[in-house]
């Protein structure tokens, strides 16, 4: 399981506020902490700073990477954004999002191509936000052979069927998790991720939904998440839910966080 740590939020609050007051220390401590924690990409967003998101994307990887060894899923749909926050980043990053929606394709396509970078495909046309399995599979149809055309290996490529609200129509939980294992059956080698916390907007008790939900998608084939690794029992519930799937070979996995006390709900 991919992990991609939510916390460097520029919507959060404690974030924002950061990143006014170009608070380094405390990024870099949620950082560590997420890593710690077992992120293995660490998310940077600053969307809400519309006029300077560049220049504070560029300061988020710089001192998320100033102590860690970790690379980031560099999170915007804007390409100077993008460019650059890659301009300072160490290693491979992943970037977070291309879709199919004309202007966002057109945008981002031209900074991935032919690159080593990990891409986060979004199942989102011009049509809108699907609401089948279907509808979702003919969009990342379109999206991996596009992605592959323009020299990208389908190892890099994390399919994101898109969560929708349970609360707002109760096909919307079985029609993501249908995509999730119809997509990769047909896609050989690719990956699916997901930031599933939409799936219980509106809802009470949300952490039970979104960690019962994780698991179900973990049975699907579901292999990256963009999640709170500091929450224990999301991460104990998706090394079991690994295990219990067959992903983990002797259930070296389950056992080794056993041992560092990881287990513990």
């Amino acid at each position: 399981m991919i992990i991609v740590g939510e916390l460097i939020n520029s919507s959060r609050k404690a974030i924002c506020q950061a990143v006014k007051d170009k608070d380094a220390n405390y990024i870099k401590q949620v950082a560590k902490e997420q890593y710690e924690a077992g992120a293995d990409y660490i998310d940077v967003n600053a969307g809400i700073f519309v006029e300077q998101e560049s220049e504070y994307l560029r300061w988020l990887v710089q001192n998320v990477q100033q102590d860690l060894d970790v690379p980031c899923c560099i999170d915007s749909p804007d390409p100077k954004a993008l460019e650059a926050a890659l301009t300072v980043h160490k290693g491979i990053a992943m970037i977070n999002s291309i879709s199919l929606e004309k202007e966002r394709y057109d945008a981002v396509l031209p900074i991935i191509a032919g690159t080593d970078l990990k891409i986060v495909a979004l199942c989102m046309g011009a049509e809108g936000m699907p609401q089948t399995a279907a509808d979702r599979l003919k969009i990342a149809d379109k999206l991996i052979n596009g992605l592959v055309q323009h020299n990208i290996p389908i190892d890099n490529i994390y399919v994101d069927p898109l969560v929708q609200p349970i609360g707002t129509n109760d096909t919307f939980g079985i029609e993501f998790l249908d995509a999730v294992q119809t997509i990769t059956t047909k896609f050989k080698g690719i990956h699916t991720m997901c930031g599933l916390s939409n799936i219980s907007f509106g809802l009470p008790k949300r952490k039970f939904i979104n960690q019962v939900f994780a698991i179900m998608a973990v049975s699907r084939g579901l292999d990256g998440l963009i999640v709170n690794p500091l929450d224990k029992s999301m991460m104990a519930s998706l090394i079991t839910a690994e295990t219990l799937a067959g992903k983990d070979e002797f259930c070296m996995n389950y056992l080794q966080a056993f041992r560092n006390n990881l287990m513990e709900l």
